[in-house]
């Protein structure tokens, strides 16, 4: 401070004298004679320069009053110059400055003062650029520094001024006063303008409530624009624009609430309380705070108070968004509103539930007014793929707003109110639990705002997220998978992966891949589309084999491809959009500019080096097939094999639409018409909008684009590569969005039939790379990439003959020597080839090039090469290429493996199987070999026991442990097989016959067991009874041997389905689908499949149910009612299984094989037929037995189908027409007064009735359990109405009405529901004693005379004649029946073991489909009714589990055998009838046609079929036949 002017010493301890003001110069003035600005302002400046220098501690006050009285006045105050203003306010700073705490002013003075200040100073300060920014500077200094801005509280009636003093700092602050310059406020200048308002808000008693309001709504500064008008989200690309730091008024308002924490509480809880409580007490809460009996939407009760307006919710909802952003900047002020919060977690309204439950999660996630971040990076298409270690752990966001942050742990904090919000999950109503799923996922992702979150509080909100995904409501699931769908990377492996992997029950990945077969197309659309994402994103992680990514995520493609199983044509275009937008994304690796131009090659570089697009491509493929189990294999190979029947459809279209020429049709307008409507069709019937569908593509024809025509014959063409082909599809894609009469869902029609359509997979330029993995195993994928290539090869010959020569190269490569063994890769080469060069020449071409070198390749695998069935491949293809000199190639190849055969001697099973290929190739070089054959096969491998058995030996063994004498005795039974298949003559076919039909049959009775000793290992006789009922089912594809098998063999060959090994059961249950499928087979055939009834591997028998219904279905959809006319055959068979039997508990076990055929076939419409053949039964004899079984099986089927209906509420009506049932099995009664009698009789014991509604009460009980225990989360109590068919998918009442009022049976989509085996544990099954089978009465009749198969329903099949032509068989139908078309039988939807099969089958349809060939060519993918898919989504496959019943291993008499536990290598010790049971069944009531003493045929007379009379006519000739085995005739 400058020395006080006039101050003289006056002693040692001067005393210091007060200062006065120097300053005289007037500054006021009279009216009318003004002070010139400029002196003025010059006055002005001298006495602020004077004042500036003064202390306050040291001058006279009094002789400021005249002063201050000047320039309180008003002439200065309100002067028009804003220099004079501004100099006034310096000068009024400092005498407050100086005559604190005392202001030298009157009240009303100091008022004008503030106003000058408030109004025109401070204000000016939003303009840098102004003359006087410094004086304007100094007046804001001075207040804050001096606190003399407090004086404004003491001034009465000054709310207004503080009211425009907060107004105006914050919009200067905000930018909305700003300069003309642009130039923005200086920070000093913010600081002290905060400052003010702090200390404002600190000295005053109370804020007026307006200003409370200003300070709060500076939050909503931080809201996204349009943030304020619902829970809408901002894309990546908007989040850009968003600012990267908070608003200077926020900051301000927030340094406000944080400096004066306890006032500021107060004032936001009193704003707060006018907003949520006025609007919460419209809606009174219960005191217990949780469940209501009522929502106040949804009360009728008028009394009731009435909920809030829309007007109140708007204000209610601006209030939560505050909220959140001042639990962000200031969680302290919050201190008494979040209790308030907690009380509108319990209202009555939802809107207020909702509105608290979805805040008081964000405001836990640390989530502002701006609302959540974006979703993280989610590219399964980028390149090079994601890696966990590079991946960000928190969210991350371009934009300060939406960055997740908070002070605080809330859970800590309110640790009330956050129980109460983990509480909402439970709460009645869905979009609560909604909001609650969303707010959780958010918890998870923002990790608590960055808090982080305790062990216990990330398990409890892991494990509510499963729980939610296995919600009741769809919006709840919904809510849940978007929820996990927004979690990066890095939070799915950190956070929801030790809950469990994708494979492991009740973890939320396995209940996100449960929720790809939901229901409802919403849910299971985001879920599929998520769960591709995320494993799109790990790919690359599994290509490392990071173990902890591939063991929660590498299940993922295997839950995706299993949806192909749920046979719903919306689930199949989901499934198709995932494959090719997440797994295995087009524009995967993505191609960047300065590519090569003819995309051969990329010329782009990886880190160090080039990289090859399609080799990055194809192993992605690879990787992706590596990941599937064989059931979604078969899915991914079954939908790759509908390309070639979807191309030739797709190339048909595009030629009708070039005849349409857009409808100026040049020729047969009604024919061009005609086939463009036919072909339409066909697409139309494969997408989940018929209608909509036709519409579109025939809008499309009407575009007549002849260029997007030929950018889809680009995209089919097998010799296009990927690049080709992807340009295609994206230039197709960009012409249609530009076409302008382009329909506006016309793209989404047509994407799924182009990627149906297109070279993507099997694409020329991916061969060559999966030929190289082949070969080197690079990245452990060798065997997928043979696997692939096998497929290739046999599905897609056109494309895999690119790689034949290079194939034969390898081949030559790795040809093996008697010193050399060849690699193990070219087994699998070698298959491929051989099906290539099979397909070729039944097409009549060549494609491999028969070189003498190549030829000797050949040769040398045929002769020694391992494993043995590499010689069959190498024959086959040495066959079918037709070499030059083949004949004597294929003579030297026999000779060669003939010369010296003994069994041991090094590639002794190689020879032995070119032998069995050389036989089914060319039978006539191996007529005169066939002695030396015969006694190869039989004297020195299949009568000698080399390895007797042990008490150590397993009963199975797989492929690879087999041992060689099992493999010789395997072999040789094959090469006499081939041998009969490719005899010409008819009777020498059955001489040769004779033997081969009693060795298999023998294996067959006998277990597998050929030796007298009995002495044959336990996994040798598993192995050989499994072959030998495989070869008796090759054989029966040919007509003339099909009719060698009597009745009493087929009965013998069923029972194999019930063995006591899985693996046997399996292997014999597949190959029977897999004929069944290809049309090989007469109905007989099919009734196999209910004997499976008592299978104990449960995730099998689900298997087969859901390819039971899923034929059954095929039939429905061509009116056939070819599954009803097997039910007497159904019947037959279990009046003459061996654990049959008249005792109640017994024949209500009997029943359950009943109750299984009703629950996969019966409908309400096709009840009616069934129950009439089952009275057809009892209208007719049994020709193999005349015990009267078949007439108790009759009583006990109409029973139980009478229950049936009755438990289903279904009405059955009679049947109006005539029915048949087999001629080879039943006959005619010998007169009126027997059929009579059988008919009044009741053949059932009398208390079956109790154990027959059980029986029905408990498979009904069984079946809702599977649906309330399914991974589909629903509840029990909501399974009812859930389970109803849609009204989209089941035909109307009224049509149902009208059908039954016709009496006319209508095939019904929908079928029963899934059956599960009542009382049977993990191993109950039926399995029959061989004992008791063979000691059956049964007389030696064929069923040759199946040739009518019906007497009235008829059906007509294909036989694959030995020439490998097909040979239709018709039977004589009768005049009052419908002739049923067995082509029904012929496509497999379920594809569980036949999705090849499916895919087969739409190749073989026609391009071109005609109008009326529809019925025939029937859909490769049928639209599936509501029951079945519901069905499908019950069938999950899982382990065997005991349920603690009753084990059933075999039904003996005795009950009391124990179970062994059901697995793939695990035996169940077939049952031996009893005396007991033999006793049983001769205290039988006999039949009226025994009790009459009826004439009834003798064995002799009844050896009718044609296997009885081959014998009888070429005995002689036969003899060396039979003896060649020198069996023992007492055991067969």
């Amino acid at each position: 401070m400058a020395p006080r002017r006039g101050a003289e010493p006056v002693s040692d301890e001067p005393e210091e004298e007060l200062v006065s003001l120097t300053f005289n110069e007037p500054l006021s003035w009279r009216a009318g004679k003004p002070i010139p600005t400029g002196e003025l302002l010059r006055r002005l400046d001298t006495l602020t320069n004077e004042l500036r220098e003064l202390d306050q501690v040291v001058i006279d006050k009094d002789s400021f009053s005249k002063v201050a009285k000047e320039l309180a006045g008003q002439n200065l105050l309100g002067h028009k110059d804003k220099g004079v203003r501004a100099f006034v306010g310096c000068c009024l700073v400092d005498m407050l400055k100086i005559c604190a705490p005392d202001a030298p002013f009157t009240p009303t003075q100091l008022k004008d003062v503030f106003t000058l200040f408030v109004t025109s100073i401070l204000p000016a300060l939003s303009d840098p650029s102004h003359a006087y920014n410094a004086q304007h500077k100094y007046v804001l200094v001075s207040l804050v520094e001096v606190k003399s801005i407090i004086l404004l509280c003491d001034i009465q009636n000054s709310d207004s001024l503080i009211l425009h003093l907060f107004s105006s700092f914050f919009d200067m602050i905000s930018g909305s006063t700003k300069a003309s310059t642009g130039e923005s406020i200086a920070k000093d200048v913010e600081y002290n303008m905060t400052q003010m308002l702090v200390t404002l808000v600190d000295e005053s008693q109370s804020l007026p409530a307006n200003v409370v309001d200003i300070i709060v709504a500076q939050f909503l500064r931080a809201a996204t624009p349009g943030g304020g008008k619902g829970k809408q989200e901002m894309d990546g690309k908007q989040t850009t624009l968003l600012p990267k730091e908070l608003p200077e008024a926020y900051n301000m308002a927030k340094t406000i609430c944080n400096q004066n924490p306890e006032k500021m509480a107060r004032y936001v809880s009193q704003y707060f309380n006018e907003v949520i409580l006025e609007v919460s007490t419209a809606a009174p809460s219960k005191p217990n705070g949780h469940r209501r009996t009522s929502d106040g939407a949804d009360s009728d009760d008028e009394d009731a108070p009435a909920g809030p307006t829309e007007s109140d919710l708007q204000e209610l909802a601006k209030a939560h968004r505050l909220l959140r952003e001042l639990w962000r900047a200031a969680p302290a002020v919050l201190q008494n509103v979040i209790p308030q919060l907690e009380a509108e977690l319990s209202a009555d309204n939802v809107q207020l539930r909702t509105m608290a439950t979805e805040t008081l999660g964000d405001i836990i996630s640390g989530i502002g007014a701006a609302g959540p971040p974006p979703p993280p990076l989610m590219d399964p298409a980028a390149y090079p793929p994601m890696r966990l270690e590079d991946c960000p752990q928190t969210p991350v966001s371009d934009s300060i707003l939406t960055t997740p942050i908070s002070a605080q742990s809330f859970a800590q904090a309110h640790p009330s109110v956050y129980h109460s919000f983990m509480g909402r999950k439970n709460d009645k109503s869905s979009v609560i639990r909604s909001g609650w799923t969303t707010a959780i996922g958010r918890i998870l992702i923002t990790s608590a705002g960055g808090i982080g979150l305790s062990r216990d509080e990330e398990m409890s909100l892991v494990q509510g997220l499963g729980e939610k995904l296995n919600d009741s409501d769809e919006k709840v699931r919904l809510a849940a998978v978007r929820a996990v769908s927004r979690f990066s990377f890095y939070d799915i492996i950190s956070k929801l992966a030790p809950n469990g992997s994708v494979n492991k029950s009740g973890s939320v990945l396995c209940s996100l891949a449960d929720r790809a077969r939901d229901r409802k197309h919403a849910v299971r659309s985001e879920a599929m589309t998520a769960l591709g994402r995320i494993w799109g994103v790990a790919a690359g992680e599994i290509a490392a084999e990071n173990e902890s990514v591939t063991e929660a995520l590498g299940g993922i493609p295997t839950k995706i491809f299993d949806s192909f199983y749920v046979n719903d044509l919306e689930v199949n275009v989901l499934l198709d959009h995932v494959m090719f937008e997440q797994l295995i994304p087009l524009s995967y690796p993505p191609v960047k500019k300065g590519k090569a131009a003819n995309g051969d090659s990329q010329t782009q570089t990886n880190g160090d080096g080039p990289f090859d697009a399609d080799k990055i491509r194809t192993e992605r493929i690879l990787i992706v097939v590596k990941s599937l189990d064989q059931k979604a294999k078969k899915a991914f190979y079954a939908m790759q094999s509908r390309r070639t029947a979807y191309s030739q459809v797709l190339q048909g279209f595009l030629k009708r639409c070039e005849e349409f020429n857009g409808g100026v049709i040049e020729g047969d307008a009604k024919d061009v018409k005609n086939k463009l409507d036919s072909t339409i069709k066909w697409l139309a019937n494969l997408l989940p909008d018929p209608m909509r569908t036709t519409q579109e593509l025939h809008k499309y024809a009407k575009l007549h684009d002849r260029r997007s025509y030929q950018l889809l014959r680009f995209a089919m063409a097998p010799e296009s590569d990927f690049n080709t082909v992807f340009k295609a599809i994206k230039e197709f894609q960009k012409r249609i969005n530009a076409a302008p009469n382009a329909p506006a869902g016309l793209l989404d029609t047509l994407i799924p039939i182009i990627y149906r359509s297109a070279s993507l997979v099997y694409n020329r330029s991916h061969q060559p790379v999966i030929l190289q993995y082949g070969r080197t195993d690079e990245n452990g994928l060798a065997a997928t990439a043979r696997s692939v290539m096998k497929e290739i090869s046999d599905k897609h010959p056109e494309i895999f003959k690119a790689s034949v020569k290079e194939l034969c190269k390898s081949l030559e490569e790795q040809a093996p020597s008697k010193t050399r063994s060849n690699d193990a890769g070219s087994v699998d080469t070698l298959k491929a080839l051989a099906s290539f060069a099979k397909e070729s020449k039944e097409e009549g071409k060549s494609e491999i090039d028969p070189t003498p070198k190549f030829a000797q390749t050949l040769i040398n695998f045929a002769l020694y090469g391992t494993p043995a069935k590499v010689a069959k491949y190498a024959v086959t293809i040495l066959h079918s290429i037709n070499p030059a000199r083949k004949e004597m190639h294929m003579k030297d190849l026999l000779d060669k493996s003939l010369q010296g055969w003994t069994y041991g001697e090094d590639h002794f099973l190689t020879r032995i199987a070119a032998i069995s290929q050389l036989h089914l190739l060319d039978p006539k070089l191996m007529e005169d070999m066939n002695d030396e054959i015969i006694d190869i096969t039989t004297q020195q491998i299949l009568l000698k026991t080399r390895n007797p058995k042990s008490e150590d030996d397993p009963q199975w063994q797989s492929d690879e442990e087999m041992d060689e004498e099992c493999q010789a005795k395997c072999w040789a039974i094959k090469v006499l097989v081939n041998r009969l298949r490719t005899t010409d003559d008819p009777e020498t076919a059955k001489n040769i016959a004779i033997p081969v039909y009693k060795l298999l049959n023998r294996l067959i009775v006998k277990s597998g067991e050929l030796s007298k000793q009995n002495d044959t290992p336990a996994h040798h006789r598993s192995r050989l009874r499994l072959l030998a009922a495989q070869q008796m089912l090759k054989l029966c594809k040919i007509k003339m041997f099909d009719e060698l098998l009597s009745p009493v063999e087929f009965n013998q060959l069923a029972l194999i389905a019930q063995d006591s090994l899985a693996n046997v059961r399996l292997g014999f249950v597949e190959k029977l689908q897999k004929y069944i499928v290809k049309g090989k087979y007469p109905p007989r055939f099919t009734t196999i499949m209910f004997i499976t009834a008592f299978e104990p591997v449960t995730s099998f028998k689900n298997s087969i149910m859901t390819w039971i219904r899923s034929r059954v279905k095929l039939c429905r959809d061509t009116k056939s009612t070819i599954f009803e006319q097997l039910f007497p055959r159904l019947l037959h068979l279990l009046a003459h299984h061996p654990d049959f039997s008249t005792e109640p508990e017994e024949l209500a076990d009997i029943g359950k094989y009943i109750i299984y055929y009703l629950s996969t076939v019966a409908s309400e419409e096709s009840l009616a037929l069934t129950y009439k053949y089952a009275e057809r039964v009892k209208q007719a004899r049994d020709l193999l037995s005349e015990d009267g079984n078949i007439y108790i099986l009759s009583d006990l089927a109409q029973t139980l189908i009478k229950k049936w209906e009755e438990k289903k509420g279904w009405s059955m009506q009679t049947y109006p027409g005539k029915v048949g049932i087999p001629a080879g099995l039943f006959g005619a009664l010998p007169s009126h007064a027997v059929a009579q009698e059988i008919a009044e009789k009741n053949y059932l014991p009398e208390d079956m009735d109790k154990l027959l509604d059980s029986l029905v009460r408990k498979a009904e009980q069984k079946k809702q359990k599977r649906k309330s225990d399914d991974h589909d989360g629903r509840p029990a109590k909501k399974v009812k109405t859930e389970a109803k068919p849609r009204p989209v998918k089941v035909p109307a009442p009224k049509k149902e009405k009208v059908v039954r009022e016709k009496k006319t049976p209508k095939p019904k989509k929908s079928s029963a529901g899934i059956f599960s085996t009542p009382d049977a544990s993990s191993v109950d099954r039926r399995k029959s004693g061989r004992g008791a089978s063979a000691r059956k009465s049964y007389a030696d009749r064929d069923d040759s005379e199946d040739d009518k198969e019906m007497w009235h329903g008829v059906a007509a099949w294909e036989y694959t004649s030995k020439d490998g032509s097909k040979e239709t068989r018709i039977v004589r139908p009768g005049s009052d029946s419908e002739v049923e078309d067995e082509d029904a039988m012929e496509v497999d939807q379920d594809a569980e073991s036949t999705a090849e099969e499916e895919a087969e089958e739409e190749k073989a349809d026609t391009p071109e489909p005609e109008p009326e060939k529809e019925d025939s060519s029937l859909s490769p993918e049928p639209e599936p009714d509501e029951a079945e898919e519901e069905v499908e989504e019950e069938v999950e496959p899982t382990p065997p589990a005991s349920n603690g019943k009753r084990s059933l291993p075999s039904r003996s008499s005795s009950r009391k055998q124990a179970a062994a536990p059901a697995a793939s290598s695990a035996s169940v010790t077939p049952a031996r009838a009893t005396k007991a049971k033999a006793s049983k069944a001769k205290a039988k009531a006999k039949s009226p046609v025994v009790a009459k003493k009826v004439a009834k045929p003798t064995a002799k007379s009844k050896a009718k079929a044609p296997i009885g009379k081959g014998k009888k006519a070429t005995k002689g000739k036969a003899v060396r036949e039979k003896d060649i085995f020198d069996m023992d005739e007492s055991e067969s």
